[in-house]
């Protein structure tokens, strides 16, 4: 099913004082753990918790990722990071990740990642599971 919508949640996170380097600023790495926490938790808005996914036999492994970095938040700031996936029926999953200041909107960082449902018996790429398909289809359905 194809469909020109898109599954997007925004999740807020603080910045914790073990998230920054030794500038006083958000370590780069941590904005993949920061993509994470935004992709699971669209996800899990859209019906799709990771656990049921994996309950019905298949994994999400990140095939790959990028990042882009505009300016550095630190300690206690607040950002909003959200992640953004067309609904579509396909086995690979490609997101976006936004991350902004809460209080002034400011474009903190922006990212990507591609996931591919595989089988966990198999360990070989898979068409996605039922569950998948049908949230897909729900979604279509609630536009």
């Amino acid at each position: 099913m194809e469909t020109n919508s898109y599954f997007e949640h925004t999740t807020a996170i603080r910045v914790r004082y073990a998230d920054t380097d030794q500038m006083g600023i958000v370590y780069y790495g941590k904005y993949f753990e920061y993509f994470e926490v935004a992709r699971t938790e669209m996800l899990r808005a859209h019906g799709l918790p990771y656990a049921q996914i994996e309950a019905t036999g298949f994994r999400l492994p990140v095939i790959e990722a990028s990042a882009r970095y505009f300016s550095g938040p630190k300690y206690d700031d607040l950002l909003l990071v959200t992640a953004r996936m067309k609904a579509i029926v396909t086995s690979r999953l490609e997101i976006t990740y936004e991350v902004r200041q809460s209080d002034s909107d400011e474009l903190v960082a922006e990212g990507a990642s591609t996931l591919v449902f595989v089988s966990s018996t198999s360990g070989k790429p898979s068409r996605p599971p039922q569950l998948y398909r049908e949230a897909v289809e729900r979604h279509a359905n609630h536009q």
